[in-house]
Formats: structure tokens, sequence, C-alpha cells
């Protein structure tokens, strides 16, 4: 009888990772645990006879997923990892590991309140604090925010603390926990670093994209009638423009029949090489010649005009997507037969 993942215990998890990571790699690893710990995953390994295939590769695929939402939680925080893994795993799989990962862990990172406040909310609480300061902070938060705070502050200052985050080598702890605790408390009547960030649009538009059309359909109208600016954002999020490499092949050449060949030259100069290929496949050599010089005639272009086409683009689809002239893939739905 097969035996899932979920099913075995750590320290058979460790047994299964250890073999097949191999001998060289397990024994550098194996040594530098507990004694009382070598013994129990070595009583494992000798146990194990033969390893399946699928099990090993679940198991370094869980390893590797928890390391990434453990170096994402020490880098910014729970919201952070939750963020980037959902992107690549679903919702409900990021939220799985992050549990796992919040069992087993508990390293500590400065300035996490500093990583979780927005970037305006702190510039207007540290702008007048030491440009050492401010540097220090900068240097503990990701780099997008800490480059929005640093182009909100003085002229002067932006230079003084720039020095100072550029020649800073070492910080005694104390110092940064002193400073972090000041910061913690002034942010404290901004912010509540004690609630998570959970629901919003993107949390909607994550679930929506698992349900019927049907449900789908109901719930927008009806939001339609109470809230229409919320519902005009949900519905403009249900399909991005890079979920185009999700359409088939057919539906893909009826939506370039729609499009204005400006827009598409323009959403094109923005997108994925991937978005670029799964268009250029779905047009003959000569159009897709024509694009392509198009797209270099343009020159540079300014971002939001780059968006606008990719939205006028994905309008376009969700019209034909409700009129029934392509499909666009959700969860909870019946296979299409062809």
């Amino acid at each position: 009888m097969a035996v899932k993942v979920d099913k075995l215990t750590g320290v058979q998890k460790a047994a299964v990772l250890f073999i097949a990571l191999g001998p060289d790699v397990s024994s550098n690893i194996i040594k530098r645990l507990p004694e009382k710990d070598i013994q129990r995953i070595t009583y494992e390994i000798t146990n194990t006879a033969k390893l399946r295939p699928n099990l090993k590769d679940m198991v370094l695929e869980e390893f590797v997923n928890l390391n990434k939402a453990k170096e994402f939680i020490i880098e910014g925080g729970v919201e952070y990892a939750k963020a980037l893994l959902s992107k690549a795993l679903g919702v409900q799989k990021a939220m799985e590991i992050i549990d796992q990962v919040s069992e087993i862990t508990h390293q500590y990172r400065p300035f996490a309140v500093a990583r979780k406040a927005d970037a305006q909310q702190l510039l207007s609480l540290i702008s007048n604090e030491h440009p050492q300061t401010i540097a220090l902070i900068l240097c503990h938060i990701q780099p997008e925010k800490a480059g929005q705070v640093l182009s909100g502050l003085p002229e002067d200052k932006q230079y003084d603390v720039a020095k100072r985050i550029a020649s800073m080598k070492s910080t005694s702890p104390v110092v940064v926990h002193e400073v972090e605790k000041v910061l913690e408390k002034k942010l404290s009547n901004v912010i509540r670093p004690d609630v998570a960030s959970i629901g919003g649009v993107d949390s909607l538009v994550q679930i929506l994209n698992q349900v019927d059309r049907g449900t789908e359909k109901s719930i927008i109208e009806h939001l339609g009638k109470d809230e229409p600016e919320l519902a005009e954002k949900v519905r403009s999020n249900l399909f991005v423009f890079e979920d185009i490499i999700n359409l088939d092949n057919a539906s893909i050449q009826i939506v370039l029949r729609e499009v204005d060949n400006k827009d598409l030259a323009l959403a094109l100069k923005g997108c994925s090489e991937e978005v670029s290929d799964a268009i250029y496949r779905n047009m003959s050599k000569r159009a897709g010649a024509l694009l392509k010089e198009d797209i270099q005639y343009l020159g540079p272009v300014r971002l939001m005009d780059v968006e606008k086409a990719q939205q006028n683009i994905v309008s376009i689809i969700r019209r034909l997507d409700e009129t029934g002239e392509i499909i666009i893939a959700r969860g909870g739905e019946d296979a299409i037969i062809v």
C-alpha cells in the first residue's frame, strides 16, 4: 500500500531525504545532529529496504519548499512568504508549508514590524531621525521599500543616509535592539503588527478563480449592485494579461482577431517571453514579422501605456469568455469535451 508524505513522521522524512541525497552529502549533515536524532534516523534508514521514486521526489519537493518558505519568512515576514509561495504553489499549499515552517523554526530577524509597515508610514515616522538611525533601519527592510523611503527624504539627507549605508559594516546587537524597540513603539500607534493581513481583492480573486462560472457571475453581479467600484476591481483582476498562456491556441487566435494591432504591439513590449511565444505561434509568419516591426518602431514606451494596452486585451478576453466564444479554464468545472 502506497504511503503518503503527510503520513510519514519527521524522522521517516529525514531518513528518506538522507537516502535520496546519498552518503557523501548526508554524512556531512547527519554528523551535526544530536546523538538521539542520529540514532532514530539511522534506525529508519536501516529499516527502509526499498524507496519508491515518487515518495523520494515528494519528500525532496517538501524539503525545498520548506527551505524557500523559511528564507522568505526571514527576509520579509509571513505575509511576504505567503505572497511569493502562493504565486508558485497556490494559496492553500503555501499556507500548509508556512504552517510547517512555523512549527519547526522561530528564527529572528530584526525590524520585522518595519518590514510589514507601509513605506509612507515608515517614512513619516523616521524622516526626522538621525541619518545613522535611518541607515540602520533601511539596511534591515526590503530593498524596494527602503528605496521608497530613501526617495522620500530631503535631498541632503538622502546623500547622508546613502553614504552611511554604504560604509556600514557591523552594528552592535544592543544598538539594533534599542532602535527596533523605539521604532516598534512608534509603529504600534499606526499599525497592528499582531494582526495578519488577510482578505482583500486578491484573496477574493484567488477564490473566484477556483469556482464554477455560474457562481463567479452571481457573486460579481450582486457585488456590482452594492459596490460597483469594488466589483470592477475584482472583475479586472480575475484574468490578467499573463494568463493568456493558459488559453488554448484556438482561443488565442479568436482573441487576436479582435485585438487592435497597436494595443498588441504595446502589450507585448512589456511581457514575458512565454507570453510572446504564445502570441507568435498563433499568428502567420508574415503577421508575426509585421508585429515585431511595429514593436521595434515603438521605441521606449511608458509603463502605464503598456498596462493600459494589456488591460484592453484582457477586457476583450473576458467579453469573449462571457459570450462563450472562448473558454477560460476555472477550478470546479466539468472537463471540456472537444
